[in-house]
């Protein structure tokens, strides 16, 4: 096989460790503080898991591990939407599990949860793992977004493990993937079986965080990706000096990645979806916001910039969000007949007349193709596919039609030339980062441990991420402690509660004190390529609100090289 220079390179890397993590397996135990709760909706979270619920937090402490040394054989799924540092998370958990027992074994379920249903597996060993050890991708199994969750999945899935005497499951995915993960270990307790279940939180989105979850693996790589090509395409714009760049970024239920990015690029404009929901903001209210950006840049001369808008966008202005609301409704029920009409005319016909009043109002009076993108097939989860709605196109056209209106009129004497992008799939199997690297290679040996110390319905946490790796804190929290009850599918069900941007929160007030300055003059900064090699503060520093939330990189005394000042 052809490799290139740099993932020779990586091979060799060895990720960085908590200390208490360097030591012996032997002597590391497990530290287990006060009953926790969840964090919404308790008593309905509580009845559906009875077996796991109200657990205690786990932290990793020196001390007399007996479990380490037994020999055991584990299971490890990828699930859902790559995301960067996956590899190692089963690299972490390989050298644990070798270095408690070397007769233990690690089987890989391919192509995600389905594979734990079908048996379709792999048994790995050290030639396997060496070969993606510090790199991007699902591709060492794959990854799928079957949901585990009915009693038949459960039952094959135990039968599968009994065949390969299987005692833990490990589950690599983002808050539906974990919401699945404790389903199934609650379902494994209720009948009597001691097999784990141990969730890791992934997604580049960002929001599957909380006081214990400092963060999801991928996020920070992802965003310093995103950001380069931001910054690549804001020298651009600079030079040419007669586009306007609009550039959507993945984030469907939060807006952390363009948050991030902002904060790392520093464009003419950034909308942030909580802040439009917060304001009660209209779709016009936000056209005319950016109107009025474009027209201060024109009156100095500045045809172009760059703005970042979320994914998610559409669901957070309120017209739009009751709108997708009732759509999600109203397929969901009308599933079977809705699959009949076969022309869009008629799917086009049936919904406005099942649309309330304001609903039919609000989808009739969007473009054609905005109205097509939104009964598209559902995702797995019964919702609209986000990502397929041109939010970025549909904001480009209304702009420049108010701009047209306003020129018309002699208040406006600029030109509004446009571009489109997306970026997604840019940023989800990238090389990880050195922070997401010694991240996920730390939440795998934390999942073999959480397994030594017998635990089961919990997700391998680290905590102290702003500090070197050395200092930071490892264990594990209940997954329970993080749901709530949601509407899926027309039925209320337990889901991991999705993190979104707090207006309150450090990150997002440092942006606002900066935007209108921004918004005006060109203030953009290039963030670069991802480094992996060279001093702290270029290869090993993680996002910037990671840094914020926690205080600052620096403590809050400004330091040179420092991220945050």
């Amino acid at each position: 096989m052809n490799i290139s220079e740099l993932q020779k390179a990586r091979y060799t890397y060895q990720p960085k460790l908590p200390a208490v993590l360097q030591k012996d397996v032997k002597n590391i135990t497990v530290s287990l503080g006060d009953p926790t709760e969840a964090v919404a909706d308790k008593e309905e979270v509580k009845s559906l898991f009875s077996h796991t619920y109200g657990q205690p937090i786990a932290r990793f402490v020196e001390g007399s591990n007996e479990g380490a040394s037994k020999k055991i054989n584990v299971g490890v799924i990828l699930s859902g939407g790559q995301a960067p540092g996956g590899h190692n998370v089963i690299a972490g958990l390989y050298d644990g599990i070798k270095k408690g027992n070397k007769e233990s074994k690690l089987y890989g379920f391919k192509g995600g949860p389905a594979g734990i249903i079908e048996g379709n597996y792999v048994e790995f060993d050290d030639a396997f793992i060496d070969a993606y050890r510090n790199t991007g991708g699902f591709d060492i199994i794959g990854s799928g977004r079957t949901k585990l969750e009915t009693e038949e999945q459960f039952k094959k899935s135990l039968a599968v493990c009994k065949k390969l005497d299987v005692s833990a499951v490990i589950v690599i995915g983002g808050d539906d993937s974990n919401t699945n993960a404790a389903l199934l270990g609650e379902w494994f307790k209720a009948q009597g079986e001691a097999i784990q279940v141990i969730g890791c939180p992934k997604t580049i989105d960002g929001d599957l965080k909380n006081e214990l979850i400092e963060t999801s693996f991928g996020f920070d790589t992802a965003t310093k990706t995103y950001s380069e090509l931001i910054g690549n395409i804001e020298k651009d714009a600079n030079s040419a000096k007669k586009y306007w760049h609009f550039i959507k970024l993945m984030g469907r239920s939060a807006s952390h990645i363009a948050l991030e990015c902002a904060l790392q690029t520093q464009p003419n404009f950034c909308i942030i979806s909580e802040e439009v929901e917060e304001k009660k903001m209209t779709l016009n209210q936000v056209v005319d916001d950016l109107v009025k950006i474009i027209m201060k840049r024109a009156e100095k001369g500045d045809n172009f910039g760059v703005g970042l808008i979320p994914e998610g966008l559409i669901e957070f202005i309120p017209e739009m969000g009751a709108l997708i609301g009732e759509l999600n409704d109203l397929l969901a029920h009308e599933e079977e007949y809705y699959a009949t009409l076969k022309t869009f005319e008629d799917q086009q016909e049936f919904i406005n007349k099942k649309l309330s009043k304001d609903a039919s109002y609000v989808y009739s009076s969007l473009p054609r193709d905005i109205q097509m993108q939104l009964i598209m097939d559902r995702d797995p989860h019964g919702n609209v596919q986000v990502s397929r709605i041109e939010t970025e196109k549909l904001l480009m056209e209304m702009v420049g039609v108010r701009l047209d209106e306003l020129k018309a009129k002699g208040e406006y004497k600029g030109s509004f030339s446009t571009q489109a992008h997306f970026f997604g799939y840019e940023g989800r199997c990238a090389f990880p980062s050195n922070f997401d690297s010694d991240y996920c290679y730390t939440l795998g040996f934390s999942a073999f441990l959480l397994i030594t110390a017998g635990l089961t319905g919990y997700i391998s946490n680290v905590a102290d991420l702003d500090c070197p790796a050395n200092d930071w804190k490892a264990g594990g929290c209940p997954l329970t402690m993080m749901m709530n009850m949601e509407q899926r599918h027309g039925a209320m069900k337990p889901v991991i509660k999705k993190a979104l941007v707090e207006l309150e929160g450090k990150p997002f007030k440092a942006f606002a004190e900066q935007r209108d300055v921004w918004a005006v003059d060109t203030c953009f900064t290039f963030p670069g390529a991802i480094q992996y090699y060279g001093p702290d503060e270029v290869c090993n520093m993680p996002a910037k609100t990671l840094t914020l939330e926690k205080g600052g990189c620096c403590g809050g005394k400004a330091k040179k090289g420092c991220c945050c000042c």
